[in-house]
């Protein structure tokens, strides 16, 4: 049993603080688990539950080539992206973080939730270099997402490749 505590409420807060406060909130969270799934699960309720006005946030992963729903907190979602489609594939292509302001001026977006209007998206990436898949946050209102909230994710989704082991297959 791992052992944690919630991150302070988001509201005013700081952003590299928050970031910190929830990297050390997950860090709790899988101590002790190593399961990829399990840990992924793990982190998308904590971002989800912890950072303000998201209507999305969870991880598409590499299979067979494309991107495939995995855990995730939020409406139903799109199950199957190609490399290259809409924000999370072109993201997972690229290997590079994408901060979309609004969704609706970004060709090719894929509309899983039309209430969705910004969208973070970081890869996964092993040490080695591997893609892994893609984090994904989404928001209705435009402009939400920042370089403070790229850098924080990225730095989440960093504890959590290390903190795991990577299904054979990924």
């Amino acid at each position: 049993m791992s052992s944690w505590e919630a991150p302070p409420t988001a509201a005013g807060a700081d952003k590299p603080a928050l970031y910190r406060s929830l990297a050390t909130s997950y860090a709790g969270l899988i101590a002790g688990e190593r399961d990829f799934i399990a840990n992924a699960a793990n982190l998308a309720a904590l971002v989800y539950a912890s950072l303000p006005d998201l209507n999305w946030a969870g991880c598409y992963l590499l299979r067979g080539g494309e991107l495939v729903l995995g855990p995730f907190q939020g409406k139903p979602a799109c199950v199957r992206i190609a490399l290259g489609r809409g924000v999370c594939g072109s993201a997972a292509q690229r290997r590079t973080a994408l901060i979309v302001p609004d969704v609706e001026e970004f060709p090719g977006h894929i509309a899983c939730d039309a209430a969705s209007r910004s969208e973070l998206v970081v890869p996964l990436v092993t040490p080695g270099g591997g893609l892994l898949g893609v984090f994904d946050l989404d928001s209705p209102l435009p402009g939400r997402f920042d370089a403070a909230d790229r850098d924080g994710i990225e730095s989440l989704a960093g504890l959590w490749i290390r903190g795991s082991d990577i299904p054979a297959g990924l």
